[in-house]
């Protein structure tokens, strides 16, 4: 066999990069992981610039850290109506918030990927997973009608063996059934072919859970994978959704996926739905749920109780 080796480099200089071995070493790593980032098989310069993002996100490592052990984070739930009545609610999107003593509102485009390089992100999930279900619980309670909740889970939970079991353990913690929670998975937990992962698919499939797939259209999409998997759900991308009115391709991929949901007997969440006109089409073509800013942005949980209060179901004219 024939193999052909590439390297990363990241280059630190004496004595402008630093005056010890010590520094020299770590701000040439700092630059080696630049350029792993940026572009494989290339090299990439230290520079202050780049010291000083490696510090800010070592200082956001440490703060979630923290922010997780205090409980400190906090959900925000989006509203997903049905189509035929978008009054009605179908359920809600739990969606992580963060919201930092000194710096505000981290966003999660932010706060999520450092979880994820700094081995954060299954405390994250779980933490998330048991939160939704306990305020889902205490809505029924007070006796809003919410029919579920949508809880997004990352891929690496699913390399864990334990994940179903743990899945399962929060619902029961909170007097839930496997039919309150749906749970979003991306096409990289799709196309996963580890065992572990496939076991756990099914583990929660044969637990009476229901699988949504996020983001549908946008990566890497195999019907093969529909086919082989307990997908009940599909969300439809923002993306298509935002071009419905002016794009004829947006439109026709948009109709071939409500087709092959249709087809599957899954159902179809459109997302960033924000204007009557991307509501009036996707309501034309048979799209069952939709969820954006035209119905309601991601809301805390009293807000979510008062825009129950303030919806009267009624037929979209």
């Amino acid at each position: 066999q024939t193999h052909v080796p590439h390297a990363s480099l990241g280059i630190a200089m004496f004595p402008n990069d630093g005056d010890t071995i010590d520094t020299l070493l770590r701000h040439a790593d700092q630059a080696m992981h630049q350029a792993k980032s940026d572009h494989r098989h290339s090299l990439q310069l230290f520079s202050a610039e780049m010291n000083r993002r490696a510090q800010e996100r070592a200082s956001l490592e440490r703060a979630l850290q923290q922010a997780l052990s205090d409980r400190s984070l906090m959900l925000h739930y989006q509203p997903q109506v049905l189509s035929s009545s978008p009054g009605t609610l179908h359920g809600v999107e739990a969606l992580a918030r963060w919201n930092h003593p000194q710096w505000g509102m981290v966003p999660p485009s932010q706060f999520i990927p450092v979880a994820e390089d700094a081995g954060l992100i299954h405390e994250l999930t779980l933490w998330l997973l048991d939160e939704a279900c306990r305020q889902l619980a205490a809505w029924r309670t007070a006796g809003h009608d919410v029919p579920c909740v949508a809880v997004n889970l990352s891929g690496r939970s699913f390399h864990r063996p334990e994940f179903a079991q743990e899945i399962s353990n929060a619902l029961q913690r909170h007097g839930l059934r496997a039919s309150d929670v749906l749970l979003e998975i991306t096409e990289s937990v799709m196309m996963d072919a580890r065992p572990v992962t496939l076991q756990n698919i099914e583990a929660l499939h044969h637990q009476g859970f229901k699988l949504s797939l996020d983001d549908f259209g946008t990566g890497y999409s195999s019907l093969s994978y529909l086919h082989r998997l307990p997908i009940s759900e599909l969300k439809l991308d923002m993306a298509f959704v935002q071009d419905l009115t002016t794009s004829a391709t947006a439109r026709a991929l948009t109709v071939s996926v409500l087709s092959i949901a249709h087809s599957l007997g899954m159902v179809v969440v459109a997302e960033g739905v924000e204007t009557t006109g991307q509501q009036q089409w996707l309501q034309a073509h048979g799209c069952p749920v939709m969820q954006g800013y035209l119905f309601g942005k991601p809301l805390p949980p009293d807000e979510i109780e008062a825009w129950l209060c303030a919806q009267v179901p009624r037929p979209y004219r």
